[in-house]
């Protein structure tokens, strides 16, 4: 059986305040795919995203430039988010490790369902911070205050029913 992961809100709230670049491993321009949409959302928030996808390298996603590697991506990384299956980990881990001190990588964060406890250590052991089985969206939302019960904001404080308007 292997551990469940926890990580305090005061380590996520430290991550997500301090990082301000991040190198989306995994992105999408298909707007119906979580990484777009993960993207875009923390594009508002201030956070510079760089996507990274071999496949669409050259082209845009949200107006940025899309890389085949981390290696690719000009100027520092802040954080490494990765929006791919787990058996990519490993290999992502080592270019990562490669690149800890030109791009000045502090955090390897792994998207919902993904980890791999033996690429953690790795990293770690480099000085990068892990975070696995979390999404940097959801938890942004979430330490704002930004999600209700059914995951959206509606921007509405009320105790009243409301009523459609009428046509």
């Amino acid at each position: 059986m292997i551990d469940q992961l926890h990580y305090t809100d005061a380590t996520l709230r430290n991550v997500l305040s301090t990082v301000r670049t991040i190198a989306m491993v995994g992105a999408s321009g298909d707007w119906k795919r979580p990484s777009f949409f993960a993207m875009k959302y923390l594009q508002r928030r201030g956070y510079r995203m760089i996507p990274v996808n071999p496949g669409r390298a050259g082209t845009e996603i949200l107006g940025e430039t899309v890389y085949a590697t981390l290696a690719d991506v000009p100027g520092n990384i802040d954080m490494v988010d990765v929006f791919r299956a787990n058996d990519a980990v490993p290999g992502l881990a080592e270019e990562t490790i490669a690149l800890v001190a030109e791009k000045q990588i502090k955090v390897f964060w792994l998207q919902l369902g993904i980890r791999d406890d033996a690429a953690a250590r790795m990293l770690e052991e480099a000085g990068v911070q892990v975070i696995m089985d979390r999404c940097p969206k959801i938890e942004f939302a979430r330490l704002a205050g930004e999600l209700s019960w059914a995951g959206v904001n509606s921007g509405i404080v009320t105790s009243k029913v409301l009523k459609a308007p009428k046509a």
